[in-house]
């Protein structure tokens, strides 16, 4: 007998219907073949163990399963189930024309229990579009597929529920998220808040123009100022997730099985913190089995890289071009998958080897030129894509021992949240464009020119301080986001000044 039962296999952050057709006859061999790897043909022994477990036989019969399409590389465990499904009613032993309308993932143990599996949103999704009635899953997976609506949604714990649920010999209740109610309850619960930092004014005052305007930051300051413990309340601060960059980003977290088990929805931006050992492909994404890398983890969150010139400089060197696209193409001989890198770098570094250059109570211990050789390690075109740089000095005893609390994120929040939406109102009709750091020179020349005083103050800054030529788009970028925190139609001087002081590493003399 000829029987299909359906699977998927997921492709970057998108799934493709995986047709499994099995063939029953007389004879005692058994064939797989459709371009499985070696995790889907071990499938059969945990198959024969989880049959005789829950009481049932594995067919002693000729049995071939195809897996079509054929020229898909099919990958992981995921298959077990639909595989057994598949199996018993070739043997007419279920009904197969019920299997038919269910989509089914999981990987079996040898007791016939389910483990959870990757990637089961995009899958859930596509159960939806290709009009299957409902999806089987491990019932730990069961509330990430449940966001899909329209699509009835099952988490077993064993093979033998499914089986005697195909048999309509028990019923299982459909998993039910209410999605926006998911989505707003967690939204804005965040462990960290700006209240807890004490001093750095000026920090603040950055990050919260970084969050305004999606620009990228680099902090530099010695050893204990503050550096990583103000990035960290970063997300705090940033325009809370709509629902469609939720679901963007859960999808792929659930592709590369980052997910919590039982959540449903991701509802904070991610904060994504990699050590500087990490390697490329960890960082951009790939390998023999293509998974997401660290920046496509952060899409529509933050990339912290912390003490900047201690990562790989090849590693630095492969974020230039998603820092600019927002996207990263992963390609094999076979084919090629799309990732959306849509992230905020946020940067810290020491100023010099020892910590101390340019430390306004202790000296700098390094040698001459250390400091020059130690920015070296990063690439002018890397610094080129970081809007604002901004030095940090250690906290005075006096305010640390301040008991007087610091502005709460909430109250910084609201003023990026109105920021962004003039952005938002600014760029609606322009593709691809969402904040004031997307800007290209056609977009600065119409909306962030400058009047005759400002003019005059950023030729004066660039000729006594000495700024690169690069510099001065940076500025303009970070003066538009000022002037929007402030509802300010115009780019004013003093925007333009408070921009001029957040580009530290331009000036000339830096590390001499």
């Amino acid at each position: 007998m000829l029987v299909k039962s359906y699977a998927a296999a997921v492709q970057g952050i998108s799934a493709t219907i995986v047709t499994i057709e099995v063939s029953c006859t007389k004879g005692i061999q058994f064939f797989l073949v459709g371009l499985p790897d070696v995790a889907v043909r071990e499938s059969h022994e945990r198959i024969i163990s989880a049959f005789q477990v829950s009481g049932y036989k594995f067919p002693r019969s000729r049995i071939v399963v195809n897996m079509a399409p054929a020229d898909i590389r099919k990958e992981g465990s995921a298959y077990d189930l639909p595989l057994a499904l598949g199996i018993l009613a070739a043997a007419e032993e279920i009904d197969a024309e019920r299997l038919e309308n269910y989509m089914m993932m999981g990987e079996l143990s040898l007791d016939g229990s389910l483990q959870p599996v990757k990637g089961v949103l995009p899958i859930a999704i596509k159960a939806r579009e290709e009009g299957f009635k409902g999806l089987i899953v491990p019932k730990q997976n069961a509330r990430e597929a449940a966001v899909v609506d329209n699509l009835e949604v099952y988490g077993v714990e064993t093979i033998k529920e499914v089986i005697e649920f195909i048999n309509k010999k028990r019923t299982l209740e459909p998993t039910i998220v209410n999605t926006r109610e998911e989505f707003y309850k967690q939204q804005l619960n965040y462990d960290l808040d700006f209240s807890d930092v004490k001093g750095q004014e000026n920090v603040k005052r950055a990050l919260e123009v970084a969050a305004a305007g999606g620009h990228n930051l680099l902090m530099i300051g010695a050893p204990g100022s503050g550096k990583s413990m103000l990035a960290k309340r970063l997300p705090s601060i940033l325009p809370p997730f709509t629902l469609q960059e939720s679901l963007e980003t859960t999808k792929i977290h659930s592709v590369a099985g980052k997910m919590d088990r039982g959540m449903a929805l991701m509802a904070q931006r991610p904060f994504r913190s990699p050590h500087h050992t990490i390697s490329n492909v960890a960082m951009v994404g790939g390998g023999t089995f293509p998974q997401p890398g660290e920046i496509s983890l952060s899409h529509n969150g933050v990339l912290f890289l912390d003490e900047l010139p201690e990562f790989n400089r090849n590693v630095l060197e492969v974020m230039r071009q998603p820092l600019e696209d927002r996207c990263i193409t992963i390609s094999r001989a076979r084919f090629a998958v799309d990732y959306p890198a849509g992230f905020m770098l946020i940067a810290s570094m020491n100023p010099c080897p020892c910590g101390f250059y340019n430390h306004p109570d202790r000296p700098c211990l390094c040698s001459p030129g250390a400091v020059q050789k130690y920015m070296n390690r990063i690439s002018g075109p890397l610094l080129d894509r970081i809007d604002i740089q901004i030095e940090i000095v250690p906290v005075p005893f006096e305010k640390i021992s301040e008991q007087r609390p610091s502005e709460s994120s909430t109250s910084v929040r609201e003023r990026v949240v109105n920021a962004r939406l003039i952005q938002e109102k600014r760029f609606e009709s322009i593709g691809g464009v969402y904040c004031n750091a997307q800007m290209n020179t056609k977009l600065l020349q119409q909306y962030a020119s400058p009047d005759e005083a400002g003019l005059g103050l950023l030729k004066n800054a660039m000729n006594r301080l000495n700024l690169s030529a690069r510099a001065y788009d940076r500025i303009l970028k970070v003066s538009r986001t000022i002037a929007d925190l402030e509802g300010a139609d115009k780019i004013e001087a003093r925007h333009l000044a408070e921009a001029i002081n957040y580009r530290s590493l331009d000036r000339e003399g830096w590390g001499m």
